[in-house]
């Protein structure tokens, strides 16, 4: 997928249909002059539906086309016979979509199981036919009810990545080297910040045929809670993740004030972001001896404050099936 196509934040329309109206209509026939009402019922107006789809990833059918409309009821007719209901239109939306309200911004529901369902925009009720309303002092009712109206709206459509490990860290951390080792995923890497300004979704294939889903997110900056750098952007992509995973490069001037900025940030965006599992990756390690990993491990006891932590080398690959195995036994604890 190209990074143009991840599309993760559209606003919508989306108008129901008109319920077909009901008939008004008296029962004629050969020898029979005067025969009680028979108009049918109006048909539904189509409802516009969201559907999950598991195999979509981006809100990218929503980039060109934003206006959507269901079918109108048909009319009632004669004999009792009641109108077609209005065509139905689906929206196909990847599992993680939220739905907002454009006014408010509340969250309307969202979409988080493959083939659920959701009525965006109810279709209007068709009118009834006016045999519904005979009575013993009304025998020949010459009306009927008109259908109702279909509905109109405007949502914004926001999709939260869904991945069992989000990567965590600064800008130019290593987290698109790590994820393009770890998985088949081929993501940007530059050696400058923001080279990643979309997500990038991988899956880490794991022992037995057993696999998880691996995100990396652009990285995070002092004040990205509020809109600094990409902000928001990043960091509604983490609240599906179970578990987090920090990186931080070895040549980090302090490690423990570095992982204390991300959790910061985390908090004020969202504090229940820190309920999640953690696990920290002290990246481009091929650079230290064993001598000097020896003193930062004893350091990052204290400064860590009890995290599980671990030295990796994406590039010369070190500890990258010991990484692989501690975020197993994470997913499944």
């Amino acid at each position: 997928m190209t990074e143009g196509n991840f599309v993760d934040y559209v606003r919508i329309f989306a108008e129901s249909g008109n319920g077909g109206k009901g008939s008004a209509h008296l029962h004629r026939e050969k020898y029979i002059t005067k025969g009680g009402p028979d108009g049918g019922d109006g048909g539904r107006g189509g409802h516009v539906i969201l559907r999950g789809n598991k195999n979509l990833w981006t809100l990218v059918t929503f980039k060109f086309r934003k206006h959507f409309k269901a079918g109108h009821g048909e009319h009632g007719s004669k004999g009792r016979s009641s109108g077609a209901d209005g065509q139905d239109t689906y929206l196909e939306v990847p599992l993680g979509t939220v739905v907002r309200d454009v006014e408010t911004n509340a969250i309307l529901f969202e979409i988080t199981e493959d083939k659920e369902e959701k009525i965006l925009v109810e279709g209007g009720m068709g009118g009834r036919g006016n045999w519904h309303f005979k009575s013993p002092t009304n025998q020949t009712p010459r009306y009927a009810q008109p259908g109702v109206s279909g509905q109109e709206t405007s949502v914004i459509l926001e999709l939260k990545v869904l991945a069992d490990v989000g990567l965590v860290g600064f800008p130019n951390a290593g987290k698109s080297t790590l994820l393009s080792v770890i998985t088949s995923a081929k993501p940007k890497i530059g050696d400058y910040e923001f080279t990643t300004l979309k997500p990038n979704l991988g899956i880490v294939e794991y022992r037995d045929f057993q696999s998880f889903v691996m995100a990396d997110i652009p990285g995070i900056i002092e004040g990205a809670a509020e809109g600094k750098g990409l902000g928001h952007y990043f960091l509604r992509h983490i609240e599906r993740n179970s578990t987090l995973l920090f990186l931080i490069p070895a040549d980090s001037t302090d490690i423990g004030k570095e992982y204390q900025i991300l959790l910061d940030e985390l908090r004020r965006y969202n504090p229940e972001l820190l309920d999640k599992e953690k696990l920290i990756a002290i990246s481009k390690s091929d650079m230290l001896d064993a001598e000097l990993m020896d003193e930062m491990r004893v350091e990052l006891e204290k400064d860590l404050q009890g995290v599980s932590f671990m030295f990796i080398s994406s590039v010369a690959q070190q500890g990258i099936q010991e990484l692989k195995d501690k975020l197993w036994s994470m997913l499944n604890n």
